[in-house]
């Protein structure tokens, strides 16, 4: 069954935390965000809540909220906000799984490098047989 487009296209919410030293997080955050690959449309409903829209098969929620951290955003932690935060990682770590890009790579880039080392003369072949060596 062949996926559409549509499929790969996420809608999310982020929110953050109240006390902080910009009290227009969500509106920094926007701006930001419009800069990465594969964010396709962020609107800041209010100074702490983010409606983003993005490409699943270029980068995941788990990835843009990393980042935000990573910059000095701070995410809200209540428990529906981390337990809802958790489903999503999950079941796009999952998605992306099923498209071959494991492992959170944007790009598939590991696939890429993986697969041109494979094909490059290096003396590190495994003479054994396919079914011998996935044996265990």
């Amino acid at each position: 069954m062949e996926k559409t487009a549509s499929e790969h296209i996420k809608q999310r919410e982020i929110e953050f935390a109240e006390p902080h030293p910009d009290p227009q997080q969500a509106h920094s955050a926007a701006a930001l965000l419009l800069e990465i690959p594969g964010i396709l449309q962020t609107d800041a409903q209010s100074a702490v809540f983010l409606h983003i829209q993005y490409d699943l098969r270029e980068v995941t929620l788990q990835m843009i909220e990393e980042g935000l951290c990573e910059v000095g955003f701070h995410l809200s932690n209540r428990l529906l906000h981390r337990i809802r935060r958790s489903l999503f990682y999950y079941s796009e770590e999952v998605q992306r799984s099923n498209l071959g890009c494991p492992r959170g790579n944007s790009n598939c880039t590991q696939k890429i490098f993986i697969s041109h080392y494979e094909r490059g003369s290096h003396g590190c072949r495994d003479q054994r047989p396919e079914h011998w060596r996935n044996y265990r």
